[in-house]
């Protein structure tokens, strides 16, 4: 890894390459950060903004050029963490199930039902195993942040919401879109999971901002979602966008470590296999997301 990479307190920011062109972002470089997992999306853009380091990675890869059943989600948190991250800040563009969560605006999502079937969903597996809590999926901390600054720039912010992360690459049909919204879920897409799962085994504090593009296809009164439109919203938020990360990492950058909400410690009482029943193998593997742990003992 490029020493460029090295940071203790690194904030990172996971979403479309048009978020980097940020007021006061200087000597951005994009650096090769190899993972134990795996190639990730794309390199990382690494600069500062007033002193603080911030971390971008394009979670399509540059031109978008990977569809969300294939991004290599470990390998992105994996070299996020190496990367010297410690919060993450994800942005991804979503579906609305609700009539009052119209196009344009942003949500805070504070809840994820995960509907995704093909994908790689923990840093752990046989030889190593962990259960981490789900039940508070987001920092709450990250995320009030955040409302603070999109308020402050007068911007469309709602905190908190469900968000199903379906499998894709298609869209809904009007029966799942109808069953999601039985569900009493609130926003639809196709990304935070397993983002969400692994920011959290790597004891990454993570929050979702959802850039609502569209109302799926249940609302009799909109057309159904096509590419062109979700991608027409986002090319009109995309200032929004970089007006709330300009305001949010002051208020981010000024956050104590570790984290209030828990984020730091979630590993803390996860690891179930006992440290003489431990593969080696995968003991190297982990040595960033779960190093601080890995020592200590099981159940």
């Amino acid at each position: 890894m490029n020493d460029n990479a090295n940071s203790s307190s690194a904030i990172g920011i996971i979403g479309g390459t048009g978020l980097y062109d940020l007021p006061g972002f200087v000597n951005a470089q994009w650096v090769t950060v190899e993972s134990a997992f795996g190639k990730p999306s794309d390199q990382l853009l690494i600069g500062d903004m007033n002193g603080q380091r911030l971390v971008f990675l394009p979670r399509h890869g540059r031109g978008h050029r990977i569809p969300p059943s294939e991004i290599n989600y470990r390998a992105n948190i994996d070299a996020m963490k190496r990367a010297g991250v410690n919060r993450i800040v994800s942005f991804s563009a979503v579906g609305s199930l609700r009539k009052d969560l119209e196009p344009g605006m942003f949500v805070l999502v504070d809840q994820y039902i995960d509907r995704t079937y093909s994908r790689q969903k923990s840093f752990f597996g046989t030889g190593f195993v962990a259960h981490v809590s789900m039940a508070d999926p987001v920092c709450r901390v990250t995320a009030n942040a955040l409302v603070d600054a999109g308020n402050a720039q007068g911007l469309s912010m709602v905190s908190g919401g469900t968000y199903v992360v379906m499998e894709g690459p298609q869209f809904s049909s009007r029966a799942e879109s109808e069953l999601h919204r039985s569900w009493g879920a609130d926003l639809i897409g196709m990304t935070n999971m397993p983002e969400a799962k692994l920011a959290r085994e790597a004891e990454i504090c993570y929050s979702t901002v959802a850039m609502v593009t569209d109302y799926d296809c249940w609302h009799d009164e909109h057309a159904a979602v096509s590419t062109a439109s979700v991608l027409d919203v986002l090319r009109a938020n995309t200032s929004q966008a970089r007006s709330l990360v300009t305001a949010a990492i002051p208020l981010i950058s000024q956050m104590d470590s570790p984290c209030a909400s828990g984020c730091h410690r979630a590993l803390e009482h996860a690891i179930a296999t006992a440290p003489e029943h431990r593969d080696p193998d995968m003991v190297k593997r982990l040595a960033v997301v779960a190093g601080r742990v890995s020592e200590s003992s099981g159940w």
